[in-house]
């Protein structure tokens, strides 16, 4: 199913850098942003890999679980990308990217996320933050060390946890699954605009109603006079709404709208005089990964990931096991709320429990024992009998005791 909305890319290489290492992506049914690192040539390609890795999703998915796998099949594939890049071209050794992607499956929104680029949520009128920032500060905040609006200027708020890179060949994506409504509006974004442009200001905006294109430029704009110390990318997505529908021609903006295999040389920088100062990034760098004081923290993290993954695993097949014993355990005291009357020895007995066995495991022991004797019974009774008689209570199998004992009087 085609998603019915609109939507609009853009993306600006911002007034410090010389070259735009994001990219971005606006379709049918596929929408993402990807912020590359790892030097000029490293995260052109690292996030144009990610967007190219990405544009065969863009079709209408059966389900969301087949969109899920889709997108986290298409992430692991892009990391292999990137390894065997970095790999033919050992200059671009180190390059990542972040990566943002929304799939739209009839009325629902497939997501998935790594790195610290943002999607956030307009609902009736109150803007939501969707993704979580994989980034050292946000661990700070997470843990309650440091607030919001510390992690906003920390000095270190620019490294990353967790991206797509040349270093792991099976990334961990945040995947979830969120229902969708006419009139949502949706945001994917750099952190070229969420680093410069607080929530507040992200809300005013998308609140306005302007089309999807409108909007993002307003918000482009206001990157930019804030000094746009990064690239800026922004998909603006709307879920039904009054704004003419697009045709679904994909959109590709930044690194990937480059031509494939073809590097395209960064700009040069812009020299700074008196009358025209270069303005100072304010979160420079941009990104970069962590320096030798935080490798034990990496390192830490890394262990902390595996191991939650192994408790988890166990935990999982605790609560498999925990399940499949309480299931017998219910199975068996319902067993032993039934009664038959059968043979043991030649006499007639009352059996709790059913006639059937588990292999070595009998489900039924004897509960009392007659002192009628099979022999005395006549015939009919003691064939019946022998291929044992089904009560209906404990009450039904002494009464069948009792009319087998009259039955094994007369016969005498």
């Amino acid at each position: 199913m085609v998603f019915e909305g609109s939507s609009a890319a853009i993306s600006h290489t911002g007034r410090v850098r010389s070259n735009n290492q994001d990219s971005g992506y606006s379709g049918a049914n596929l929408f993402a942003v990807a912020d590359g690192m790892g030097g000029h040539a490293g995260g052109d390609v690292a996030s144009s890999i990610a967007i190219h890795r990405l544009e065969g999703l863009d079709q209408g998915f059966p389900s969301t679980q087949d969109a899920q796998a889709s997108l986290q099949a298409a992430a692991t594939t892009a990391a292999g990308d990137l390894i065997r890049a970095a790999k033919d071209r050992p200059e671009l050794a180190g390059l990542g990217t972040t990566l943002s992607a929304i799939i739209m499956v009839d009325d629902y929104a497939v997501i998935g996320h790594i790195g610290d680029s943002r999607i956030y949520l307009l609902r009736d009128d109150e803007l939501t933050q969707i993704t979580a920032d994989h980034t050292f500060v946000q661990r700070l905040v997470d843990s309650g060390r440091i607030t919001l609006e510390e992690a906003r200027y920390h000095p270190r708020r620019s490294v990353l946890m967790r991206v797509l890179s040349d270093m792991d060949a099976d990334p961990e994506l945040d995947m979830f699954v969120m229902p969708t409504q006419p009139g949502d509006r949706w945001l994917l974004c750099s952190d070229g605009l969420s680093g410069v442009v607080d929530d507040a200001h992200i809300e005013k905006v998308l609140r306005m109603g302007f089309a999807p294109g409108r909007s993002a430029d307003v918000l482009l704009k206001q990157a930019l006079d804030g000094g746009a110390p990064d690239n800026v990318t922004i998909v603006i997505v709307d879920v039904g709404g009054h704004h003419p529908l697009m045709s679904g021609t994909p959109t590709i903006v930044g690194s990937a709208s480059n031509p494939q295999g073809v590097i395209i040389p960064a700009a040069r920088a812009p020299r700074s005089n008196w009358l025209h100062p270069v303005r100072q990034a304010a979160n420079e760098p941009s990104h970069f990964e962590p320096a030798a004081e935080y490798l034990e923290e990496l390192i830490e993290e890394d262990r902390r990931r595996a191991r939650r993954r192994r408790v988890g695993w166990f935990a999982g097949l605790l609560l498999v096991i925990a399940m499949l014993v309480g299931v017998a355990f219910a199975g068996y005291a319902w067993t032993q709320t039934r009664y038959f009357v059968g043979v043991d020895d030649g006499v007639v007995v009352i059996y709790q429990g059913i006639q059937q066995d588990i292999g070595p495991i009998s489900l039924s022991s004897v509960w009392a024992t007659t002192s009628i004797e099979v022999d005395d019974l006549p015939g009919f009774d003691r064939s019946r009998v022998e291929a044992t008689i089904t009560a209906r209570s404990l009450d039904d199998a002494q009464q069948i005791v009792q009319r087998l004992r009259d039955s094994a009087k007369e016969g005498r």
